[in-house]
């Protein structure tokens, strides 16, 4: 009975063993195959839909043409595969002059934008034009291309939310 034991103990051992030695290889192959990853090739068939905030805060003339130029470029690329994009542009705080009538340097740039590139909308925060109102004591007239939300950050939240992905050039 002990000579029976004994030999139970050896062959469970080896038994052991070789499933630690086969894991042990998959997981280095696992390893390897994480550590360099395919490049990702969608389907032909496969129509995705992709949807991107860009948030302006910052009343920087550079900073609103790097997010439009970022709007454009992502564009342009899910049109190269066939794939549909939104994008909104969410101004807030300082970022809100990209969208007024009378301060925005970038309003020629929106309005031709407007019209070749339909996946990109422009969100104006409410909060910050009611602020700017008082503070200037006058009206904020914006763009025409501007849609008024009740508070950017919110939208920024809520769709973030809705899985949206979120760039702040």
């Amino acid at each position: 009975m002990i000579r029976f034991a004994k030999m139970m103990v050896a062959v469970t051992a080896v038994a052991l063993l070789a499933v630690t030695s086969a894991s042990a290889q998959e997981t280095r192959h696992v390893t390897r195959h994480v550590a360099s990853p395919p490049i990702l090739k969608r389907h032909p068939a496969a129509k995705a839909q992709h949807h991107l905030i860009l948030q302006v805060n910052s009343n920087d003339p550079a900073m609103m043409n790097l997010a439009l130029n970022n709007a454009t470029n992502v564009v342009q690329y899910y049109k190269g595969l066939g794939e549909k994009v939104s994008i909104e542009v969410i101004t807030f705080g300082p970022g809100l002059h990209m969208l007024r009538e009378d301060t925005s340097p970038v309003k020629a740039r929106i309005e031709t934008l407007a019209l070749s590139t339909p996946e990109i909308s422009f969100r104006a925060c409410g909060n910050t034009q009611e602020n700017m109102r008082k503070a200037e004591n006058k009206d904020i007239p914006l763009i025409p291309q501007a849609k008024l939300v009740s508070s950017g950050v919110v939208r920024v939240m809520e769709l973030q939310e809705r899985g949206w992905s979120y760039v702040k050039p």
